[in-house]
């Protein structure tokens, strides 16, 4: 009879264990297909994504717009042409010191041909030591490189439909999500079943457009001033177009970590190439790092706030997925994303902070010792009434009655 119950019970936790392992692996499955299918579905889906984040960075501008009477429409076609006017406006920023660059180039490639040939020396012992292991791998054949034949501007060309097109639903997205978003939040509260989810939903949406707005909003004065000053110090040192450094500074701040790395390269080249010398080339990127590091430790921590900082890790992750996923493009919407799971997820799963033991204990010590200052001091002792008895006020004219 044991020996029965005991199959019966290993029989059932095996089946609770496959039963788990199950959900799991559809689960994983899951995941999976959606990964698969956001990357595959770029074309359409990055330049929607990003419309709504831009969207809600200027959905306060179209409130403030429909508070004066404007229509919905009206406001939101003058918010898509003031970005449109904007981009227009960095691309003539850009163009005229990119064309000159685009002239110095063969100029610029010769100087770093020329810094690139001290390393001439350890390139060949690498090939030396690559010759070595071939014979010693017994690999003596030769390996055959076969270059295809293609053309640049037969590349730009088929390229030119496809990003004519994502701009083209980025525009038009833009547009209708900024017309139609308070239909989209009425539409969605109407789905939800009971009062509880009508109250979350709500607040999710509150905190989505608020901590979105405000955090892209913050970024872009932020980002402005970092232009500004990268521009000022770039003029300061001597290096050739500084307000094109302080530009693609602004620009690539956007983007975290892959931004600020790519800036520092093309400084470092930029640098190398003017002046010829490592230290002068490392003087622009040192003080970039510099300007960046002020910006990310004590300016941006400080206009945001406690509740709009998010663990590096997690932005880090973000970052390497959709720049995976969907490029540069990725990039731009990858703490934006964060900022909208974490507002989902803080409202569909209520959380409690946790604090740390050390602060616990910091906190307990500061409550033990305010309850003490606030003891009542101890009364003085009262004398006891079988000792001293009040004696009566004595009459004049008589003398004091002893107490019995």
């Amino acid at each position: 009879m044991r020996n029965a119950v005991a199959r019966d019970i290993s029989r059932t936790n095996f089946e609770r264990v496959l039963g788990n392992a199950s959900q799991m692996a559809m689960v994983l499955v899951g995941v999976v297909v959606a990964l698969v299918a956001i990357q595959a579905a770029q074309v359409i889906l990055a330049p929607v994504l990003l419309a709504i984040t831009i969207g809600l960075m200027f959905g306060p501008l179209a409130d403030l717009m429909e508070r004066r009477g404007i229509p919905e429409g009206v406001s939101a076609g003058i918010a898509v042409l003031i970005l449109v006017l904007v981009i227009v406006a960095g691309g003539f920023l850009f163009y005229g010191p990119l064309s000159e660059w685009a002239q110095r180039g063969p100029q610029i490639w010769a100087r770093l041909q020329g810094q690139l040939a001290n390393l001439k020396e350890p390139i060949e012992s690498l090939g030396a030591l690559q010759d070595q292991l071939k014979g010693v791998l017994g690999s003596n054949q030769a390996m055959e490189v076969t270059v295809e034949d293609g053309s640049t501007v037969t590349g730009i060309a088929m390229l030119a439909p496809a990003i004519f097109a994502q701009v083209l639903i980025f525009l038009v997205s833009l547009y209708f999500f900024l017309a139609t978003r308070d239909q989209i939040r009425v539409a969605t509260l109407s789905l939800c079943v009971s009062r509880r989810m009508r109250w979350r939903t709500a607040h999710v949406f509150r905190d989505v457009e608020l901590k979105v707005s405000k955090y892209l909003l913050t970024i872009t004065m932020v980002n402005c001033g970092v232009g500004v000053v990268v521009a000022l110090l770039m003029w300061a040192i001597g290096m050739p177009s500084p307000i094109l450094w302080g530009a693609m500074a602004a620009v690539l701040n956007y983007i975290p970590f892959v931004g600020q790395a790519f800036m520092a390269l093309t400084l470092f080249l930029v640098g190398l190439s003017t002046w010829g010398d490592l230290g002068h080339a490392a003087l622009p990127v040192g003080l970039y790092w510099c300007v960046n590091f002020i910006e990310g430790n004590f300016v941006s921590p400080n206009l945001l706030g406690r509740t709009m900082t998010i663990n590096p890790f997690m932005i880090f992750l973000s970052l390497t997925f959709w720049l995976w996923a969907w490029g540069p493009v990725g990039g731009l919407i990858a703490v934006p994303s964060l900022l909208i799971l974490y507002s989902i997820v803080t409202h569909i799963l209520p959380t409690r902070q946790v604090t740390p033991r050390k602060a616990r204990r910091l906190v307990n010590q500061k409550a033990t010792r305010d309850m003490a200052e606030a003891e009542p001091k101890a009364a003085p002792p009262q004398p006891s009434p079988q000792v001293v008895a009040e004696k009566p006020a004595s009459r004049p004219g008589k003398k004091p009655v002893a107490a019995t």
